[in-house]
């Protein structure tokens, strides 16, 4: 915004400091000269000048005498007072500023793009260190933030792209091929549209997710899990995967649709990445002290904690980017997670000894 030339906080600093120094100095000497007339006794007048030859102040029936004697050194300690205050202000103002003027640097390297630089403030803790290392945690926040995005957007282009070129690659095809099945053709055409349709829904919960565009009301998330597993029963049984649910009344709050689609999300996830046959879903509600907590754990196949650690990333299916009919659009968990952060909750992640994935949600319980 654009401001009126005005005075630097160094400079506003030493006329304070100064300011200070002046005013103890004239309210020192207020009292001294208080004191003389006040408390020294009466003399005459040689006695008086033998007094104050030898720097006593006194007052007596001569008081232009003392005012004579007095006010000259007043003025010049005055004086020196004031170029003193002026220039150790200065020095001082000048020491005090410079952790500020490193944390303004930083500001403006990152006001420009440089998010990699640090400000790592030495020194014992105080209020400047405490504002220099807080900078320093918004900065690498930032920077994780803005490559996180840079990543998401790279890869959702690219998932956009995907739906668009299979569309148009078909529909040269089929105007090169008069003869061509039309059934055929709108088969794969509405599956690929249908597919764009999933990713770009998917996109748009996870940024409503991110901006925290809800009202929060109270929420069972014993009933929320239960509802989705009634949802999911019929994807479960083509995969022959059972669903146990057990757990007692877990109070949230929060959005139901959102925390809704937490749970489908994580259930969907259980049940298509499982065992061939014979997999199994279990899917717990309870509440802790100032928490309640979602467990959702499947069966599967062997995971690595440095695989499970890059599931929440959007797009990234596993090992790798699979196709199917239940692959999705690669964004299941990383919506779970910015949900649960929209919630204020935690996210964890942990493989199973004997194979497969546990989830746990934790959210505030309801106030």
């Amino acid at each position: 915004m654009n401001r009126r030339p005005g005075l630097s906080a160094r400079l506003k600093l030493t006329f304070s400091y100064a300011g200070i120094v002046v005013f103890a100095g004239a309210l020192l000497v207020a009292v001294a000269w208080v004191f003389a007339l006040r408390w020294i006794p009466d003399i005459d007048a040689s006695a008086f000048h033998q007094v104050v030859n030898c720097a006593v102040f006194v007052t007596g029936p001569r008081r232009s005498d003392l005012l004579r004697g007095f006010a000259p050194a007043a003025a010049a300690a005055l004086a020196f007072l004031l170029a003193f205050g002026l220039l150790g202000g200065w020095f001082l103002a000048g020491r005090m500023l410079a952790p500020l003027a490193r944390i303004s640097s930083a500001a403006k390297l990152a006001a420009n793009g440089s998010l990699a630089h640090r400000i790592r403030l030495p020194g014992r803790a105080d209020e400047f260190s405490e504002l220099a290392d807080v900078f320093d945690i918004m900065l690498a926040r930032l920077e994780a933030h803005v490559a996180e995005q840079q990543r998401f957007a790279a890869n959702a282009s690219h998932e956009l792209r995907t739906p668009l070129a299979i569309t148009q690659a078909l529909l040269e095809v089929a105007d090169n091929d008069l003869n061509r099945d039309t059934d055929e053709l709108v088969g794969r055409l509405r599956a690929v549209n249908t597919r764009a349709i999933d990713l770009t829904e998917a996109l748009l919960l996870l940024s409503r997710a991110e901006k925290r565009s809800f009202a929060p009301v109270p929420v069972d998330l014993s009933l929320i899990a239960e509802e989705a597993t009634e949802t999911l029963l019929p994807l479960a049984e083509r995969h022959g995967v059972t669903i146990e649910i057990s757990g007692d009344a877990a109070h949230a709050e929060g959005s139901p649709a959102l925390l809704l689609q937490l749970t489908t999300n994580l259930v969907h996830n259980a049940i298509v990445h499982n065992l061939p046959a014979g997999g199994a879903v279990w899917v717990t509600t309870s509440a802790r002290r100032g928490s309640v907590v979602l467990t959702v754990e499947n069966t599967g196949e062997m995971l690595t904690p440095q695989l499970v650690s890059t599931l929440v990333e959007p797009f990234l299916r596993g090992t790798e980017r699979v196709r199917g009919d239940h692959a999705g659009v690669g964004l299941g968990l990383a919506i779970v997670k910015s949900i649960t952060h929209a919630h204020d909750g935690t996210l964890t992640l942990a493989p199973r000894a004997a194979g497969g994935l546990c989830v746990t949600v934790l959210l505030p319980v309801a106030s």
